[in-house]
Order: C-alpha cells, then sequence, then structure tokens
C-alpha cells in the first residue's frame, strides 16, 4: 500500500509541476478549467447559493476529499458557502487519485479539508505546490486523539513489495529522498477512520466550526447554530449505540470485509474480528482467513456477520451460508451512494441504521 502510494505521489508531483509551470493562464482560464462537472452525479456536488460573501464579493469556497468532511462542512454552513467533494459519490475512497483540475480545484479554495492517513499521502505534495496562497487547511486526523492501524489475531495482512533504498551509484539526493521514504515506511500507520467513532465527529465538527467561522466572520453565528444542532444529532445517535451496547448480551463483532471501526470499537467497548485492516487494497481473503472467521461465527455463537457498504460481498455470503448466521450491513460512511448523494443524505441518516444492526449482533 505504502509502495503505490510512493509511485502516486511522483506522478502528482509531475502533475503539479507542469500545471503551475503552465500556470500564468489568465483567472477565467483557470476558473473554466476547474469549473465542476458535467455528470449529473457532479453537478449535484454543487452546493445551494447564498447571496453573502466572505471576502471580495465571493462566497467561501471549500473543498473536501470525502462524504464524511464533505458532510461536515455542509452541515455548518447550509448554502452559505460553495462545496466541491473530490471523491464522487460511489467511488473507492482508498484508490482516489486527483486529477490535474481536481489540484486547480484545491488551489483555487478558500479551506481544502481531508482526513489525512494512508488514502490521503497524496496531499503533501499537492500543498507544497500551492505554498504562498491563501489557502487554509483543515486535517480531521489532527482534530482527534489517534490510534495505530491494528492487525488483530484471523486478520489477513498485506503484503507489501520489498524494494531497494540504497543502491550504489544513487547520487546524494536520490540517496536521501531513499532514505526519507525509509524513515514513512518505518513510521507506525495511523488509523484513518476517524469519523467512525461518534464522539470523534463531534469533535471534528466543533472544531471545523471554528475554522469556518474564522474565514466568514460575516456568517459566524449562523455556522455556531448550525453546527450545535448538528452535534445535537450526533449526541442522540451516540447515545443510541451505547445504549444498544449496554444492553447486549455480547460484546463482539465479526466483519467479514475490511475493518475501518478501530474508533467505533474503542468507544464502545466493543471486541471485534475481521478479514482485513481498515486500508487494507486487498480484496481477496484466504482460505485461512475465511476459516478462521467461519470457526470464530460458529465457536462464539455470533447471530450476524458484517459488512461494509459498496464492497465484495462474497466472502460474508460464504460464511453465513456455512454458519446460519445473518449478513448485515455496516456502514462506515466512506462515501455515499449516488442516488443516497442526491437525496441529500448526512452522515447521521448513514450511521442509523448501525444502531439497529448492532443491536441484532449484540443480541
Amino acid at each position: 500500500m505504502r509502495l503505490k502510494k510512493c509511485i502516486l505521489a511522483g506522478g502528482i508531483l509531475l502533475s503539479t509541476a507542469v500545471l503551475f509551470a503552465c500556470g500564468n493562464k489568465s483567472g477565467k482560464e483557470a476558473e473554466t478549467t476547474a469549473a465542476a462537472v458535467t455528470t449529473d452525479a457532479e453537478k449535484s456536488m454543487e452546493t445551494e447559493k447564498s447571496t453573502d460573501k466572505p471576502t471580495e464579493g465571493k462566497k467561501l469556497q471549500i473543498v473536501t476529499t470525502n462524504f464524511p468532511s464533505y458532510d461536515f462542512a455542509r452541515a455548518i454552513t447550509k448554502g452559505d458557502a460553495e462545496l466541491t467533494m473530490l471523491v464522487k459519490p460511489g467511488a473507492e475512497t482508498h484508490s482516489y487519485e486527483p486529477s490535474p483540475k481536481d489540484i486547480i480545484t484545491i488551489q483555487n479554495a478558500d479551506l481544502f479539508l481531508y482526513t489525512g492517513g494512508d488514502s490521503d499521502e497524496w496531499v503533501e505534495d499537492v500543498l507544497k505546490s500551492v505554498q504562498g496562497k491563501n489557502l487554509h487547511v483543515f486535517k480531521m486526523m489532527d482534530a482527534v486523539s489517534l490510534m495505530e492501524e491494528e492487525t488483530v489475531e484471523g486478520m489477513q495482512e498485506e503484503e507489501e513489495d520489498d524494494h531497494d533504498h540504497g543502491k550504489e551509484g544513487q547520487d546524494k539526493a536520490d540517496s536521501a529522498k531513499d532514505d526519507h521514504d525509509q524513515d514513512k515506511e518505518d513510521e507506525p500507520e495511523m488509523d484513518e477512520h476517524v469519523w467512525t467513532s461518534p464522539k470523534n465527529a463531534i469533535t471534528i465538527v466543533e472544531k471545523l466550526e471554528e475554522t469556518i467561522s474564522g474565514l466568514d466572520t460575516e456568517h459566524k453565528e449562523q455556522f455556531k447554530a448550525n453546527s450545535d444542532a448538528y452535534v445535537k444529532e450526533l449526541e442522540e445517535l451516540d447515545k443510541s449505540f451505547q445504549e444498544v451496547v449496554d444492553h447486549g448480551k455480547r460484546k463482539e463483532i465479526i466483519v467479514a470485509d475490511r475493518f475501518p471501526f478501530a474508533y467505533f470499537c474503542k468507544e464502545f467497548g466493543l471486541k471485534y474480528f475481521a478479514a482485513f485492516p481498515g486500508c487494507s487494497t486487498d480484496t481477496q481473503p484466504s482460505a485461512s482467513t475465511i476459516a478462521f472467521l467461519t470457526d470464530k461465527v460458529k465457536e462464539d455463537q455470533i447471530p450476524v456477520v458484517f459488512h461494509i457498504e459498496m464492497s465484495n460481498e462474497d466472502m460474508v455470503d460464504a460464511i453465513c451460508r456455512d454458519t446460519g448466521a445473518k449478513k448485515m450491513l455496516l456502514n462506515a460512511v466512506h462515501n455515499v451512494t449516488d442516488s443516497d448523494f442526491k437525496a441529500g443524505k448526512t452522515y447521521v441518516d448513514l450511521m442509523k441504521p448501525n444502531v439497529e444492526a448492532l443491536k441484532e449482533a449484540l443480541n
């Protein structure tokens, strides 16, 4: 996974170099290049218009990477900002690569909102390319306490390609770059799925509101009111989960899929077993992984086996056939379907069905 991201980063650096070497085009031309989209899904990402502008008669321009960050900003601004979500509805967030148009869109934003972590390693290089511009940045992983991505018993670890970081004959610049890359390889990988904990979501929304209000003081009272209202919804959601856990017969879940729920399980004191880590690019489980999860379902008499949204359900189907367990969706809100996006579904809307799903799994 990290090797793939290193290769991707090189491609982004080349793209940004070309963009900004040719980037002294007129403002109108740049805006035309970055103008939003022609498909219905992309058109729906252009948010509600308002008459008040924070600076120079223009509405605050906010660019987000994924759906959770988009939804939190939308809940705070409620039409008093222009929002753009880079990862399209229904797309795989972990394999997203910014296009040249996306990079220009970030360059022209007032606020760039992203998660951080393995999926957003490309961000560092893009931000370097826009240094000196009036761009503010909010990283969701900086708003909360982080956990290392875990590999628990039975979980299939992703194979990483070996690559040489110090061949003879490389010049000093290449050697220094390789040492830096090796240092990044040696760093612990932090779990990026911070939004899956409702308490984390509350913290992110509150801190994001402060950032947005600082950029558009004219609307700060409305932003604060919007934020407070959304926090109340999140608090009710959190309370619902806690009641389910408190009254459950067991404190264990099984996810026959990638596992982005470490923060969720930590908050509610749940034990878990899963097929892959949250950021794994693997989609095909080994026979031993399937066998372990199948045996665990039988041994612990687990009534429900979960899968996540927009994933391959072959593994969960096979385990449920063999064990008699019920297959259910546990939505991690990585992304949203095109139809749900058009319908205006929120993080809270998508998380609410998880309450009933968890209730069945724990009883």
